[in-house]
């Protein structure tokens, strides 16, 4: 047997072997050859074979001293070994748990980094969503206020549809309006295609704010069990074990997909709100056109509207000149008919004269009806009274035929007129004054 030597953790030294017995009989065994009295059932004959010598003795006496010495110097290195075992896996426990704690307290900084940008974003969305609202609101009460200008418009034109005569024409005025009427339709098409792009671009940016709360409540919640668990101890009571948690889920995201997932919610939130940002751009751009628009074509239908007044009175001044002038000429002719007829009837008496003359003288007995000078005279005195009757009577039926154009000519001329002061009132009073209530530009750019 090889004897021990020391461990590092013991300074104890094995103990020294017995020293080896003297036996004369090598290869026999120590026998007894004395009296060992009467026979009793003890033998006598001599050493019994199932008994040890001194040497087997020292040498059992010495394998137990030294197994002792082996198994102590055995559990002392076991025991050093344990406690530097147990130093470093408290110092590597330490360690791993200081790196966990660590990476826990950089997750919950990302996820707060990230928290904080998706709340900044919804912030900025729900703003923009209320300026989109204010846009549209806008755009509903722009649109409401073209129904005024379009009553306006239809009114004037059904108004102006009771004119009477030539005056019932397709002029400036009539075409203005109907391209006011136009142009009001159109302004409506456009708005409510503009409204509608508004409520989806609402409900783009609304659904896009959902998202980025969905996200921030996770990463809220995220937040909240990170923070718990980087604060959690080992002096805490709150911990238990929980068998199979160390472990990856199939499920799980890696870094990189969990940052470009709330990256890519927050660059789909920024796409909308740019969006919606042009979309506002647009609708100052719209109400502004279509409010300018309509404004001139208001003016522009005012404009003819006075300028077709103007020519009516024109004309119907003009109209009453020639009435009076009618009217006077009516009076002159009147007096020379009158005139006339008063020289017709001159003219009776002289003929009467000659042909009572001419009459008589027939009479005249044999010989003495002679066609002398006076019969000649008599009878053209007779024929120069009936020509002068008939140029006269020629003469009368001329101014009364002239008498009678000036009457239908007066007739003409006052129911020219009355359809020219028809047609003023309409324009005037039915159309201007309606027209009064055309709305402003500020209301037609929807800010009333």
């Amino acid at each position: 047997m090889m004897p021990a030597t020391a461990t590092l953790a013991s300074r104890e030294m094995p103990p020294d072997p017995p020293a080896p017995a003297v036996n004369p009989n090598r290869d026999m065994e120590m026998t007894y050859t004395g009296n060992t009295g009467n026979d009793m059932g003890i033998s006598t004959m001599g050493f019994r074979s199932a008994k040890y010598n001194p040497s087997e003795w020292h040498e059992t006496n010495y394998a137990k001293y030294y197994q002792s010495f082996v198994d102590r110097d055995n559990a002392e290195r076991v025991i050093h070994e344990s406690k530097r075992t147990e130093k470093e896996t408290r110092e590597t426990t330490n360690k791993t748990q200081s790196e966990a704690t660590k990476k826990l307290a950089e997750s919950a900084k990302n996820i707060e980094f990230w928290k904080f940008e998706l709340n900044r974003e919804i912030g900025d969305v729900i703003d923009e969503t209320d300026l989109l609202l204010a846009q549209k609101k806008r755009l509903e009460n722009a649109l409401r206020a073209t129904e005024v200008p379009l009553h306006i418009a239809t009114d004037n034109l059904n108004c102006r549809q009771r004119r009477q005569g030539l005056d019932l024409v397709q002029d400036d005025v009539e075409i203005s309006l109907l391209k006011e009427v136009e142009i009001i339709n159109n302004v409506q098409d456009l708005l409510k295609n503009t409204i509608n792009q508004c409520e989806k671009q609402i409900r783009l940016n609304r659904d896009a704010k959902q998202n980025l709360e969905m996200d921030w409540s996770d990463k809220k919640e995220a937040l909240e069990i990170e923070t718990k668990s980087g604060a959690l101890r080992n002096h805490h009571t709150n911990k238990q074990f929980h068998d199979g948690a160390a472990k990856f889920e199939e499920i799980q995201s890696t870094p990189e997909s969990w940052a470009q997932f709330t990256h890519d919610n927050i660059a789909r939130a920024e796409h909308e709100r740019m969006a919606s940002i042009q979309l506002r751009t647009l609708v100052d751009n719209v109400l502004e056109d279509t409010s300018r628009d309509m404004r001139e074509q208001a003016d522009q239908v005012e404009c003819n509207f006075n300028k077709r007044l103007t020519e009516m009175e024109d004309a119907k001044t003009k109209l009453e000149e020639n009435l009076t002038k009618v009217v006077k000429q009516i009076t002159g002719q009147e007096k020379n008919i009158a005139e006339l007829q008063q020289s017709i009837r001159d003219k009776e008496d002289p003929l009467k004269v000659a042909q009572t003359r001419l009459y008589n003288r027939t009479y005249r007995p044999g010989v003495e009806l002679c066609r002398d000078p006076a019969q000649y005279h008599l009878v053209g005195e007779v024929n120069e009274i009936q020509q002068s009757v008939d140029a006269l009577k020629q003469k009368l039926n001329d101014a009364q035929n002239s008498l009678k154009d000036l009457q239908d000519n007066r007739m003409a001329l006052e129911k020219e007129i009355s359809c020219k002061k028809n047609s003023i009132f309409i324009d005037r009073e039915k159309c201007l004054t309606v027209r009064n209530r055309f709305p402003s530009r500020t209301k037609l750019q929807g800010y009333q």
